[in-house]
């Protein structure tokens, strides 16, 4: 069980920053949880009620969670720290792939706990791209070019959308966390703060920032995402201002 000892520092507010507004949550389908036969029980507190065998999601309590784990990213975005975004289901892939730098393939096992190997993967893909576009592929056979050729695709499929990750991730958001369990399992053996939607099937004690909602529709994935990925976003603006503006300062002591 994950004690959610960073959620308490974000506590939710009445102010509607996020212009977080319950008639897109129900136009998106939120609230809509699995039929009752696949309810976990640790989801109890996050439901409203039954209504023709499904469970119903209290949007007040998804609103609050939206809200607490957006001031989280704000935040350690804003010291410069890395989110990366895990979500391989079908609904997830592409809404993922506008929003940020993510997986959404399949996870990659021994990303995060046996990093400083998938790194150095990660830098033969980079060096293979960058000597194929040099020029130094008309120095070898043919032959070889075929062999690096196929450890390239390979490389890029398994590791292509991870290509920039020079660190470990500071956090990660999850997209159905059932799915995703080798994710989650390595992040909680490092410590690393989750943010995930959990559906009704789901367990929220794994999570440090739970987002009950659907997991299922793209819709209501797009609308959780749109906010987290605002969230980010003014996190990084503050940090990119404050680093200019720390340069400055700097240059004008000299």
């Amino acid at each position: 069980m994950v004690k959610r000892k960073l959620e308490k520092n974000f506590n939710f507010q009445k102010d509607n920053m996020y212009n977080l507004k319950f008639s897109k949550f129900l136009k998106s389908g939120v609230h809509f949880g699995h039929s009752t036969s696949k309810w976990n029980p640790k989801i109890n507190h996050y439901l409203l009620m039954q209504k023709k065998g499904i469970h119903i999601i209290d949007l007040y309590k998804t609103k609050k969670k939206i809200y607490s784990s957006c001031l989280f990213l704000k935040k350690i975005t804003a010291s410069g720290k890395i989110v990366l975004f895990v979500g391989t289901k079908e609904q997830a892939k592409k809404i993922i792939a506008y929003y940020a730098n993510n997986i959404n393939e399949r996870w990659i096992g021994g990303l995060l706990t046996n990093f400083s190997t998938i790194r150095e993967s990660i830098y033969k893909m980079n060096m293979i791209k960058q000597n194929k576009y040099s020029g130094l592929y008309n120095l070898i056979s043919k032959k070889e070019r075929l062999l690096i050729s196929r450890l390239y695709t390979k490389l890029k499929k398994n590791l292509g959308s991870v290509r920039n990750l020079n660190f470990i991730p500071d956090c990660i958001v999850i997209i159905d966390i059932n799915k995703e369990q080798a994710a989650v399992k390595e992040a909680l053996k490092l410590g690393i703060p989750i943010v995930g939607i959990v559906d009704t099937n789901s367990d929220p004690e794994k999570m440090n920032f739970p987002i009950p909602a659907n997991d299922d529709n793209s819709k209501s994935i797009n609308l959780i995402l749109y906010y987290i990925a605002n969230a980010i976003e003014s996190g990084v603006h503050l940090y990119l201002s404050n680093k200019k503006n720390t340069h400055v300062l700097v240059n004008q002591q000299y």
